[in-house]
C-alpha cells in the first residue's frame, strides 16, 4: 500500500513538473497582466495627464450627449457613458465605429472634459497600452478564439496548482513541511521558495483561475450552475417598437430608471441612436458588489421616458447572485484597495513559482 502510495506520488510530482514546464509560462503571463488590470483605469490616467481635470459639480451628461453628436456626426448610434462617481474626466464609448471595420473589438474610446463640453481625448480599444494589455490577457490578441483558448487552459492551471499541493502535502510533521531552512544549499533553498510562494498563494491564485474560468466561459458556466440547481435567470429582450425620435434626454431617462429601482446607482448610460430607440441604464443595487460592471439594467423608451423593462440583480437566481462575484473577486475590487493590492500581489506569484521551478529543475537535470 506505501509502494503505491509512493508510485502515485511521484506520478503526480512528474505530472506537475511537465504542466509547469509546459503551461507555466502562460500562468506568468496571465498574472503579471492581470497584476497590471487591476489598476488600469488609474494607471491610464496617469499616461494620459489630460485627463487629471477635475470638475466642480456633478457631471452634466446631457451635455455630454451634445457634445459627442457635434464632435462626431458620423456616429449616429448607440453612445456609452461611463458614471464614474467622480468629478474628473468623463469617458464614452462607441462600439464597432466603421473605421475600424473587419476588428472583433475595436471600440472608439472618448473622454470628455468635467463639464461634458470638450473632448479632452479619443483613440481606440486596443491601440493603447492598458487596452492593449486588457485584450491580452483575456483573449491573448486572438479574438473569442483567444478567449476560449484562456477559460479552458484554466483548467491545466487548476491542475497544475492541485498536482502541486498534493505533491507537497506531508505524510509526517507538518512543523518540518512548512520550515524554511535558512543557509541551505542552493537546491534546497529553491524547493523552499517554491514551496512556500505556492502554499501562501495557493488561495488567491485558485479564486482568480476559478472566476476567470466563468467569466471567459460564460455560456459554460451558466449552464453548469444551472446543472448544479444555481439556475441563472435571463435579461429580458427588449425591442424597439419605433416610437420614433429621441424626446428624452439622458438626465430624464435616469429619472425614470431611478424610479424603478429605488436606491440604486447608475453606472452606464447607453443611449439610443440618434434616430430613436431606448435608453439602458446599467445600475448597481444593494448587494452588487460590483461597482464598474453592476448586473440590474433599466430600459427606458427615448420617446416617452417609459420604463420598458428592468432586470434586478436581486431576482437574478441563486446562480445570477454566484455571478454577481465573479469579477469583483477576479480583480479584488470586492475587498476594496486591499483586496486590489492582494490581487496584485497574488498575480506576481506564478513568476515566482516559474523561475523557482525552473531553476531547481535545470539544477537536477544538470
Amino acid at each position: 500500500m506505501r509502494q503505491r502510495g509512493d508510485r502515485l506520488r511521484h506520478a503526480v510530482r512528474r505530472l506537475h513538473l511537465w504542466l509547469g514546464l509546459g503551461a507555466g509560462a502562460l500562468l506568468v503571463l496571465l498574472g503579471l497582466t492581470g497584476s497590471i488590470l487591476v489598476f488600469y483605469p488609474q494607471l491610464d490616467a496617469v499616461l494620459h495627464p489630460e485627463l487629471r481635470a477635475e470638475g466642480e459639480g456633478p457631471p452634466d451628461f446631457d451635455r455630454v450627449l451634445a457634445t459627442l453628436r457635434a464632435e462626431f456626426p458620423d456616429k449616429a448610434g448607440p453612445w456609452r457613458l461611463e458614471v464614474t462617481g467622480g468629478r474628473g474626466a468623463i469617458p464614452a464609448r462607441y462600439y464597432n465605429p466603421p473605421e475600424r471595420e473587419g476588428h472583433a473589438f475595436r471600440p472608439m474610446m472618448v473622454w470628455l472634459s468635467p463639464d461634458g463640453a470638450r473632448v479632452l481625448r479619443r483613440d481606440y480599444w486596443g491601440e493603447y497600452a492598458v487596452t492593449f494589455i486588457y485584450d491580452l490577457h483575456y483573449r491573448l490578441l486572438l479574438g473569442e478564439t483567444g478567449g476560449k483558448v484562456v477559460g479552458w487552459s484554466g483548467f491545466v492551471l487548476l491542475a497544475l496548482m492541485l498536482s502541486g499541493l498534493w505533491a507537497w502535502w506531508p505524510r509526517g510533521s507538518w512543523r518540518k513541511a512548512l520550515r524554511f531552512k535558512r543557509h541551505a544549499a542552493r537546491q534546497r533553498a529553491l524547493r523552499d521558495w517554491h514551496k512556500l510562494a505556492g502554499l501562501g498563494g495557493l488561495a488567491f491564485l485558485l479564486i482568480l483561475t476559478v472566476t476567470g474560468i466563468m467569466l471567459a466561459l460564460q455560456e459554460e458556466s451558466d449552464a453548469a450552475l444551472a446543472a448544479a440547481g444555481l439556475p441563472v435567470v435571463a435579461m429580458p429582450h427588449v425591442h424597439d417598437h419605433g416610437s420614433g425620435g429621441v424626446a428624452i434626454r439622458p438626465s430624464g431617462a435616469v429619472a425614470a430608471a431611478l424610479k424603478s429601482l429605488p436606491g440604486a446607482r447608475v453606472a452606464w448610460i447607453e443611449t439610443p441612436p440618434a434616430s430613436g430607440g431606448f435608453y439602458r441604464l446599467r445600475m448597481q443595487v444593494a448587494g452588487d458588489p460590483s461597482f464598474r460592471f453592476p448586473h440590474s439594467y433599466a430600459w427606458v423608451d427615448a420617446a416617452t421616458g417609459r420604463v420598458l423593462a428592468i432586470h434586478d440583480a436581486r431576482a437574478a437566481g441563486a446562480g445570477g447572485t454566484v455571478n454577481l462575484w465573479l469579477h469583483p473577486l477576479h480583480d479584488g475590487s470586492a475587498g476594496g484597495i486591499w483586496g486590489r493590492l492582494l490581487a496584485f500581489l497574488a498575480g506576481l506569484v506564478p513568476l515566482l513559482l516559474f523561475v523557482t521551478g525552473w531553476l531547481r529543475w535545470r539544477g537536477r537535470a544538470r
